[in-house]
C-alpha cells in the first residue's frame, strides 16, 4: 500500500483511512485498485471481523472520482465502480460489515463510498450531495441508485436533479446515518460502534448481512423462502457451539469467527 491509503488491523478492526486531504481524498486509479485490494484484503482474513472506512483532515471524506488530468476516464473503477462503491466494476459486496467515518464533502463517488457502508457515523461537519447535473457530468452514476433506495424519494431525486447538499443533521433525520457527533468526537464514535460489532459472532453478522442484501433482490415471499448458504454453513461452527455454552454458563462468549 502507498501512503495513500493506509490499513491497520488491530484486535479484529480493520482501519482503512484515504490519505489524500489536498485533494478532498479524490480517489484516483491507483487509490481505486489500492482499495480493491484493500477490500480483497479484508475479506479473505477470518481474523479480521469488521473495518472501519475513515478519511484524513477535516475538509472531506472524499469528494468522489479524481478528474484532474483525465484519470477518471482511464480508472478500472475497482473500488469505486460497480466495485465497492458502484461506478462501473465489478459488482461486489463486502462480506465483513463496515463503518465509515464521514466528515466534510461526501460527493459524488464518495457519497457512494459512504452509502456502501453498513453503518454510517457522520461529524456534524459533513454534507452529502450529488453535484453531477452541476458539472455537467453524468455517467452511470451508481450514487444516484443508491441513494433513490437509502432516502425517502423525493429527497433523493430533489438532491439528483437540483446538486444539492444534504447536511448531517438532515442526513439524520432520514436515517441515511445512524449518528452524527462533533468531528473532535468522529473517531471514537467509529470505533465505539466497531466495538459493539465486535461483541458479537463475526460469522453470524456475515451470514446475516448476506442473507438481508439478497433478500432485497427480490420480494418478501422469495426473501422468506430462500435458503442462504452462509447461514446454512454457520449451523455447524464453532462459533454457534460457543454461543450456546456462554448462555448456559451465563458467561461473555469468545468467538473465533470458526
Amino acid at each position: 500500500m502507498s501512503d495513500e491509503l493506509l490499513v491497520e488491523v488491530t484486535d479484529h478492526v480493520a482501519h482503512v483511512t484515504l490519505n489524500r486531504p489536498k485533494v478532498l481524498n479524490s480517489i484516483s486509479h491507483d487509490l481505486d485498485v489500492e482499495l480493491a485490494q484493500a477490500w480483497d484484503r479484508i475479506d479473505r482474513d477470518p481474523d479480521i471481523w469488521v473495518a472501519v472506512l475513515a478519511a484524513a483532515g477535516e475538509k472531506a471524506f472524499c469528494a468522489g472520482a479524481d478528474i484532474s488530468g483525465g484519470t477518471a476516464a482511464d480508472a478500472s473503477r475497482l473500488a469505486l465502480g460497480g466495485g465497492l462503491t458502484g461506478l462501473g466494476g465489478p459488482l461486489r459486496v463486502l462480506t465483513k460489515p463496515l463503518v465509515a467515518a464521514v466528515q466534510g464533502y461526501a460527493l459524488g463517488g464518495g457519497f457512494e463510498l459512504a452509502m456502501c457502508a453498513d453503518i454510517i457515523v457522520a461529524a456534524d461537519t459533513a454534507t452529502f450531495g450529488l453535484p453531477e447535473v452541476k458539472v455537467g457530468i453524468i455517467g452511470e452514476c451508481g450514487v444516484m441508485h443508491r441513494a433513490v433506495r437509502q432516502l425517502p424519494h423525493h429527497v433523493a431525486l430533489a438532491m439528483v436533479l437540483t446538486g444539492e447538499r444534504l447536511p448531517a443533521a438532515d442526513a439524520l433525520s432520514f436515517g441515511l446515518v445512524n449518528e452524527v457527533v462533533p468531528f473532535a468526537d468522529l473517531d471514537e464514535a467509529a470505533m465505539r460502534w466497531a466495538r459493539r460489532l465486535t461483541a458479537a459472532s463475526p460469522l453470524a453478522q456475515q451470514a446475516a448481512k448476506h442473507a438481508v442484501l439478497k433478500g432485497l433482490q427480490g420480494s418478501l415471499e422469495t426473501a422468506l423462502s430462500t435458503k442462504y448458504e452462509p447461514i446454512e454453513a454457520y449451523a455447524g461452527s464453532d462459533d454457534v457451539k460457543e454461543g450456546r455454552a456462554a448462555f448456559t454458563e451465563r458467561r461473555a462468549p469468545r468467538w473465533t469467527g470458526r
